[in-house]
């Protein structure tokens, strides 16, 4: 539980943090830490092979978001242990959730999707699964078979939707509509299963009120958890060229920090924050490159709680 003030003066803490994080989340959950294996199991994806759309979404790297996954020339059982045994040098101690990370993670048949699943839950020290996907990929056999499966493994279910505002949709090739990734989360939630929506601050064209205006949407849905992901500008991602067209413009450190604080605010608190940026590999980023410092972004963000005396939910209950 968080340590809880006796007034709007004291924040709310999580061990020693002013924001609900995941760590902190699975330690109380699991007693240990608890780290995701990051797995690419093969999958594509409807808004690149042409069923939805084509091209993808513009800030979409050629790994579909799983620049850090395994290898899909890989199987899945070598891939997490080789991912496995690479953090084990940081967390002996640690247990693993599987985290089907790269591309949509339920677009094929159910028959398919449980034999992938199935073989990661059984690994040893496996306590559950994250599993990526899009809104418009769940039908209700998926459903179906994801209820199950939260029936007997710690599960969540984490889906993309950047923003709230369908110019900027349009502009990034998302594909899909707000409303689509509201269904989604109900029909999700009324199985019961954890929910976490990704946001990306620093879309091409928006403000910082139509940034917050996201966050504000999020505070009021259904969902258990939330991924705040700065925009990586990367090597060959269409978005390059509305970059290069002016339609993109690079946040700064400060600039981003100072909206983490005021999105943290804003988010109810029991809402899980599982990251407030993100990664993108070294040879492959365009910007900003100040990013890159991942610990020194981290460290800023906690820097400048502590300086505004804020904390996750402070402004929650005004919204």
């Amino acid at each position: 539980m968080a340590t809880i003030g006796t007034d709007t003066q004291h924040p709310l803490l999580w061990a020693d943090k002013r924001f609900h994080t995941w760590n902190y989340e699975m330690r109380e959950t699991f007693g240990t830490k608890t780290f995701k294996v990051m797995l690419d199991a093969g999958f594509t994806c409807p808004n690149r092979d042409g069923s939805i759309a084509a091209g993808g979404c513009t800030f979409c790297s050629a790994r579909g978001s799983g620049d850090f996954a395994g290898s899909r020339r890989n199987d899945l059982v070598s891939q997490f242990n080789e991912i496995r045994d690479r953090q084990h040098l940081k967390w002996p101690e640690a247990k693993y959730i599987g985290y089907f990370q790269a591309y949509t993670n339920t677009y094929a048949p159910v028959e398919t999707l449980r034999e992938y699943y199935e073989v990661i839950v059984e690994q040893p020290g496996v306590v559950g699964l994250s599993i990526a996907t899009r809104p418009d990929c769940l039908p209700d056999d998926v459903v179906d078979y994801l209820a199950e499966l939260n029936e007997r493994t710690y599960l969540w279910v984490e889906m993309g939707l950047q923003t709230v505002h369908e110019s900027t949709s349009q502009l990034i090739n998302r594909a899909h509509d707000t409303d689509c990734f509201k269904d989604a989360v109900n029909r999700l939630r009324a199985r019961g299963i954890r929910v976490c929506a990704h946001i990306i601050h620093g879309l091409p064209g928006e403000t910082r009120e139509m940034m917050l205006e996201t966050v504000r949407e999020v505070s009021r849905m259904d969902v258990q958890g939330i991924k705040i992901h700065l925009l990586h500008l990367m090597r060959k991602t269409p978005m390059v060229r509305q970059w290069r067209e002016g339609l993109l413009r690079f946040l700064d450190q400060d600039e981003y920090v100072s909206l983490v604080i005021d999105s943290l605010e804003m988010l109810p608190p029991e809402m899980i924050v599982h990251r407030l940026t993100g990664d993108a590999p070294r040879d492959l980023l365009i910007g900003p490159m100040w990013s890159l410092r991942k610990w020194e972004v981290l460290n800023a963000i906690d820097a400048e709680l502590v300086r505004r005396n804020s904390w996750q939910g402070k402004a929650w209950k005004g919204l």
